[in-house]
């Protein structure tokens, strides 16, 4: 699937540079440079507290944040969520909202007409991500009715049918049971490629962690500890 056309020539990252974010004089984020690449899943780590629903919220327009936010070579800093979604970086969330009156069909198809596809597209872009989350047996099923695992991935078949530049996926393991858990690994491990993206994982699997991500990044008390890849000492699973 094609993205929407960036910069001609400039790099396809996700950037951001100096991001810090503060509640009430608090400082949950302090001068986070982190950089997603096209093609790639990011995993982003760190204990409980550490900042990294903050960094995701201030990633796709959540949260107000001072730095800079670049996509694709263009300075994307102060937009709102909306428009970032508009733009190509768009999420899952920790709680699955579907709508409860809907088919499992219907609920992609609605997030890619939110999206501005027409309905013809949105009716074969739905199939595409619901084939690739291993739904499409269940299409025409009340997404009400759908087992948990299911409903995992039918929140993250919503973010993936818009053609995401970038995508971000907060903890979507959650309260999946091995099984479950080995099933979302294989699926996603297509996804940048598939879906033509970048990823930035949030997870505390780290047996997913470390068997999808390309890098990794860590943080604890709103910064940084270090980058790197899985294979490295410092982040074998069980440190964080």
């Amino acid at each position: 699937m094609p993205n929407p056309g960036g910069n001609h020539g400039a790099p396809r990252v996700l950037r951001s540079t100096g991001l810090s974010v503060a509640f009430d004089g608090i400082r949950a984020l302090q001068g986070i440079d982190l950089e997603l690449r096209h093609g790639e899943i990011l995993g982003l780590i760190g204990p409980n507290g550490a900042g990294k629903s903050t960094m995701t919220n201030a990633l796709t327009g959540f949260a107000q944040f001072s730095g800079q936010l670049e996509v694709d070579g263009h300075d994307v800093t102060g937009w709102s969520s909306h428009r970032l979604a508009r733009f190509g970086v768009r999420r899952s969330f920790r709680a699955v909202r579907l709508f409860q009156g809907m088919s499992v069909r219907e609920n992609v198809e609605v997030a890619a007409l939110g999206c501005g596809m027409a309905p013809a597209a949105a009716s074969r872009a739905a199939a595409d991500a619901l084939e690739a989350f291993g739904l499409l047996d269940h299409a025409d099923s009340p997404a009400g009715a759908m087992p948990y695992g299911h409903e995992r991935r039918l929140g993250i078949a919503r973010a993936v049918v818009a053609q995401p530049r970038y995508l971000l996926l907060d903890e979507p393991a959650a309260g999946l049971n091995e099984e479950e858990s080995d099933l979302l690994l294989s699926q996603l491990r297509v996804v940048p490629q598939h879906f033509d993206c970048g990823v930035l994982l949030i997870e505390h699997d780290m047996r997913l962690v470390m068997g999808l991500c390309h890098r990794i990044h860590v943080i604890d008390h709103g910064r940084t500890l270090v980058v790197g890849t899985p294979r490295r000492s410092s982040l074998r699973p069980g440190r964080h």
